[in-house]
């Protein structure tokens, strides 16, 4: 990915070279001419102006606003591995921007967009959440966090799914060793998803149908602790009987 990152922006820079910047203009004037070209979604040309700003006045004023539309760019186009690229350089180089908390912000928009289905590698979907929460972390008081919390917790979801969906996938091929292994995951790691109970009930059927009595015995009980109300306390009642009636033989 950072070659073709690298491959990316040296095309960039070839491109902007060979755009002359008109004589007897400045910063201002470059500048200013990008904005225009960005308001009206001529983004390519647009791009070419914030170029010039970043290659010919990188200690001006626009240098940052610069960096931040060349992102914005990337990010209306869907090109959010090169937006997320540019959002991140804009914190890095100019840390005292204006647009530093929108970058975090929507570098982490760029992640979500970019975070796949439950069976594919979840990176993306990891560096969404880390994202997410440095926002929340570095701005608890703005009014995006509702938002991102919502966002973390559907990207929550979709990495417990994962772990729950090859815990089950492993229990319809007769594994039940490996399965209680991808229901321990869940229970372990995404107690705040809807699949947290699921993963309880799917290990007692593990363990039951595996004969693991004393697991079984705790499992129960730590279930009963944590969901008193929960959809399988009948269920987990009678197994608890029947291990009563098994062990007094």
């Amino acid at each position: 990915m950072k070659k073709i990152l690298l491959i990316l922006l040296l095309i960039s820079v070839v491109a902007c070279s060979s755009h002359k910047t008109p004589e007897n203009i400045n910063a201002e004037q470059v500048f200013s001419k990008g904005v225009e070209l960005y308001n009206n979604e001529d983004y390519l040309e647009a791009k070419q102006y914030f170029d010039i700003i970043k290659l010919q006045y990188p200690a001006s004023q626009y240098a940052d606003d610069a960096q931040y539309y060349l992102a914005e760019i990337n990010f209306h186009r869907d090109e959010f591995i090169l937006a997320a690229f540019n959002y991140s350089m804009l914190r890095r180089v100019y840390p005292g921007s204006s647009h530093s908390k929108e970058s975090l912000y929507k570098n982490a928009l760029c992640y979500y967009n970019l975070s796949p289905s439950y069976d594919r590698d979840q990176e993306y979907t990891s560096k969404a959440i880390e994202s997410f929460m440095e926002f929340q972390y570095l701005y608890p008081d703005d009014s995006l966090n509702v938002e991102s919390s919502k966002r973390i917790s559907e990207l929550r979801d979709k990495l417990a799914y994962r772990e729950y969906f090859t815990a089950i996938l492993y229990r319809k091929m007769d594994s039940p060793r490996a399965s209680v292994i991808y229901f321990d995951a869940v229970i372990n790691n995404y107690s705040d998803t809807k699949y947290y109970e699921d993963a309880f009930i799917g290990k007692i059927e593990a363990l039951y149908f595996m004969k693991k009595y004393d697991q079984l015995v705790s499992i129960i009980r730590a279930y009963a602790s944590q969901f008193p109300n929960g959809k399988a306390i009948s269920n987990n009642s009678k197994i608890l009987q029947e291990i009563e009636s098994e062990l007094s033989k």
